[in-house]
C-alpha cells in the first residue's frame, strides 16, 4: 500500500496520507493525536502501532468494496491542551478531517468547545471524562469515565476481601492535567455517596512524572490504605512501586489501560515485581486465550504489519479505530460512499448499535445516545493482573455501578 511523504508541520510528525488509487474511490481524512514526547510516549508505540494497520485492513477488506479509502496523519501534542487547541485550527485546514482519532483529557478539554462548531465527531481510546459528561456529544468514549471503572473494582475487591466495612483506597494524582483531577473527583464522589462501601484515606497530589514518593506512600499506608489507585501514568506507578518496596509494604496498586501491569512492568523492569497488582477497563483482557480480539489481532500482524505487541494499549488503540471505522462504514450505506461527512458520522453513532461481533469482541456492545458522551448503561469492566509471575485476567464481566455526575 503505497504512501505519500510529507514534511512535518506544526509539531505534526506524518506517518503518511494513504494514496487513494485511481477509480472510483472517495478518500477521507482522519486526524490522529498522539504523544511521542510527553508523559505517554512509553505507551505510543502500541497504541498508535495498532491504528494503522486496522485502518489498512478495514481498506483492503471493507473500504475498497465501499469506493472508500480512509487517510490519517498522526500529530504529537506531547499531551498538552493548550498544543491541541494550536494545532488545531491547522489540522482541520490541512485534512478537513470527518474524524478524529483522540488520545485523552487534553483533546477532549481544548476540542469539546470546538469540535460542535466544526462539525468534526472524534472518537477515544481511554475511558470518558467527568468535565465531558454532557449531552449532545460530539466526543465518544468507547468506556465509561475512569471513575466509574475504578469504582467497579473497589466493589470487586471489597466483596473478594468480604466484611462489611468500606474499602479503604488511596488515590495518587497530578494537578497537571484535567483528566487527573476528574479521576480523582469521581472516586471520591463515589465515596461520599456511598461510605459504606468506598472510603478515600487521602488525596496525593504531585508532580505529573514523580520521582519518589515515599514520603507520600508510608503516609497512606499508615492510614490503612488497602489499595492505592494510580490512574495518571507509568512513572507514577514506578516510583510507588518503589515506595512500597523501601518500606516494606504490600499494598496492591489500581492501574488503568494506559499505565496497566504490562506497562508499568515494563517500566519497572520486571513483571514479577508487579505480582498482584491490578488494572481495569471496560474492555478485552490481553491473555493469551484464543479470543476474537487476539484472532484480529494475530490477522493483522500477519497481512498487515502489525508491530505492537499485544497489550492493553494495543486493544485500547484497536478498539478506538474499529469503532471509528465501523461508523464510516455505516454511514457510507446510510448517506452514500460519496456523501460522507462529520456531522454525517456522529448522527449514525448516535443512531446505530455497534455489535461486539463487529469489533471482534474488543469491546462489548456499544449504543449511544445524546444523553452522554458515553453508552449510559449495561456496562461492565474487565480486571487484569499479574498472578505467579504471569499476566492473568482477574475477573470479567464486573458491573459498572451508578455513579452520580461530580
Amino acid at each position: 500500500m503505497s504512501v505519500l511523504k510529507h514534511a512535518p508541520i506544526a509539531a505534526a510528525v506524518a506517518l503518511g496520507f494513504l494514496a487513494a488509487p485511481a477509480g472510483a474511490q472517495t478518500t477521507y481524512n482522519v486526524a490522529s493525536m498522539a504523544d511521542f514526547t510527553g508523559p505517554y510516549a512509553d505507551v505510543m508505540k502500541d497504541l498508535l502501532g495498532s491504528r494503522r494497520p486496522a485502518i489498512e485492513w478495514w481498506n483492503a477488506e471493507v473500504g475498497q468494496k465501499l469506493g472508500i479509502k480512509i487517510a490519517f496523519k498522526d500529530y504529537d501534542h506531547r499531551y498538552d491542551a493548550a498544543q491541541v487547541a494550536s494545532l488545531w485550527p491547522g489540522i482541520k485546514a490541512e485534512l478537513n478531517p470527518v474524524a478524529v482519532l483522540g488520545l485523552g483529557g487534553p483533546d477532549v478539554a481544548a476540542l469539546q468547545g470546538r469540535l460542535p462548531g466544526d462539525k468534526v465527531p472524534m472518537f477515544m481510546a481511554t475511558a470518558g471524562y467527568g468535565f465531558a459528561w454532557k449531552p449532545d456529544p460530539w466526543i465518544f468514549n468507547q468506556r465509561p469515565t475512569y471513575s466509574h471503572e475504578a469504582v467497579a473494582f473497589f466493589n470487586w475487591l471489597r466483596e473478594k476481601r468480604g466484611g462489611s466495612g468500606p474499602l479503604k483506597v488511596a488515590i495518587i494524582s497530578s494537578e497537571a492535567s484535567p483528566a487527573y483531577i476528574d479521576q480523582q473527583k469521581g472516586i471520591e464522589k463515589y465515596a461520599k455517596d456511598n461510605p459504606d462501601k468506598l472510603e478515600v484515606v487521602e488525596s496525593v497530589f504531585t508532580e505529573v512524572q514523580p520521582t519518589d514518593l515515599t514520603t507520600q506512600i508510608n503516609r497512606v499506608v499508615r492510614k490503612g490504605a488497602e489499595v492505592i489507585s494510580i490512574q495518571t501514568n507509568t512513572a507514577a506507578v514506578v516510583a510507588a512501586k518503589r515506595a512500597l518496596q523501601a518500606l516494606g509494604k504490600n499494598v496492591p496498586i489500581l492501574m488503568s489501560s494506559h499505565n496497566g501491569v504490562l506497562d508499568s512492568a515494563r517500566a519497572v523492569g520486571d513483571i514479577k515485581q508487579m505480582e498482584g497488582d491490578y488494572e481495569v477497563y471496560a474492555m478485552a483482557v490481553p491473555t493469551d486465550d484464543k479470543t476474537p480480539a487476539r484472532a484480529f489481532f494475530d490477522m493483522l500482524a500477519a497481512k498487515h504489519g502489525m508491530k505492537a505487541q499485544w497489550t492493553v494499549t494495543a486493544v485500547q488503540g484497536l478498539g478506538q479505530t474499529v469503532v471509528a471505522l465501523r461508523a464510516i462504514e455505516a454511514t457510507a450505506k446510510r448517506v452514500g460512499a460519496d456523501k460522507i461527512t462529520g456531522e454525517a458520522i456522529r448522527e449514525t453513532v448516535l443512531t446505530t448499535p455497534i455489535t461486539a461481533d463487529q469489533m471482534f469482541s474488543i469491546l462489548p456492545g456499544l449504543k449511544f445516545t445524546k444523553d452522554a458522551p458515553f453508552p449510559v448503561s449495561g456496562l461492565t469492566v474487565s480486571i487484569g493482573t499479574i498472578k505467579d509471575g504471569k499476566y492473568a485476567a482477574a475477573a470479567q464481566g464486573v458491573p459498572v455501578p451508578t455513579l452520580n455526575k461530580w
